[in-house]
């Protein structure tokens, strides 16, 4: 057999994430071009020539190369914003920024196989798209409310018994030099005032009688699920918010309930995704009660604490190019 494809990594120089999957590529001889997007036009360079084959071309790095015809998958993970020159502002520099976007991304948009694809991703990550989607193709979802009404929010937590605050957006906030993190967090109906107004909040049933959690990576048709046992009320509440108080158990695969499993399924191929990183709550009868979606999440802490070949099985799906394809043959 030939040399096998080059898989495109695009991220961040600094993502451990990736460089999991990059030294397992490395491993299995599969040729890697890693650049971060926002390195665009300072040190990335991109040429491409429209042909009847489609754009031909290459993207360049001081040191290395990759024609655009020899990628066979590319993984997209945390790239940055384009590293315009520094003499550009205002007006000027916005255009020069749209261009970059319409111009690399464009071209780079045009290569058939991703994991996953960035406009995919974008749609993905509306989550009361991903409620939606979820309670269709069924899977248990809490009941929930969207709002900027504070009486609306404060009726349905009187209704709905105990009920959580939870971040429609990740969860971080900068506020000029001070940088907070957004948790989960319990909400009383006498707490909620005029600041619901400001802008629109998402109120969840809670599930206050949870037996753990869990964190579900899936990749193509690979389900990879592990239980979360918090240990302070802070982790039971959100498990984020106090990472030293986890335990981690990686389950069997026999262990993810069939339906859960279907729709898992349904739900990546409505957003046309090939890879999502899943928080369920398990309650005592042993329901799987799906919270989030997360199109591009991080799942590194994870093989590290349990073992689980998340980078490997991520390797295959790059090397597999798209879904339906054979795995591309290492030598």
């Amino acid at each position: 057999m030939g040399r096998p494809s080059t898989i495109l990594v695009l991220t961040h120089p600094f993502d451990p994430t990736a460089d999991y999957v990059v030294a397992e590529l490395n491993q299995r001889g599969v040729p890697v071009f890693r650049c971060d997007p926002g390195e665009f036009p300072r040190r990335l360079t991109l040429t491409a020539r429209l042909d009847a084959a489609g754009w031909q071309g290459r993207l360049r790095l001081p040191e290395r190369c990759v024609d655009l015809a020899d990628i066979g998958c590319v993984y997209y993970r945390r790239p940055t914003l384009f590293d315009l020159p520094d003499d550009l502002s205002g007006e000027v520099r916005r255009w020069a920024s749209q261009e970059a976007r319409m111009g690399l991304g464009g071209v780079l948009a045009t290569l058939p196989n991703w994991l996953n694809h960035p406009k995919d991703i974008a749609a993905a990550e509306y989550k009361p798209a991903q409620l939606a989607v979820a309670t269709e193709v069924g899977l248990h979802v809490p009941p929930t409310l969207i709002t900027n009404d504070p009486d609306a929010a404060r009726a349905f937590a009187e209704q709905s018994g105990p009920v959580v605050y939870q971040s429609l957006t990740p969860a971080s906030v900068a506020d000029g030099d001070t940088h907070r993190l957004v948790f989960a967090a319990p909400v009383s109906p006498e707490w909620i005032d005029a600041s619901v107004g400001l802008t629109a909040h998402l109120f969840q049933r809670s599930l206050a009688d949870e037996s753990h959690e869990v964190r579900l990576t899936a990749v193509d048709d690979t389900l990879l699920a592990t239980r979360i046992d918090a240990h302070s009320q802070a982790a039971r509440t959100d498990w984020r918010a106090d990472y030293d108080h986890l335990g981690y158990t990686a389950l069997a695969d026999a262990d993810i309930p069939a339906p859960v499993r279907s729709g898992i399924t349904a739900l990546l191929n409505r957003f046309r995704l090939r890879f999502g990183v899943f928080d369920f709550v398990v309650t005592p009868d042993e329901t799987w009660w799906f919270l989030e979606i997360n199109p591009n999440g991080q799942w590194a802490w994870i093989q590290g604490a349990t073992g689980q070949p998340i980078a490997a099985a991520i390797a295959d799906a790059l090397q597999r190019g798209g879904p339906g394809q054979e795995r591309a043959s290492p030598s």
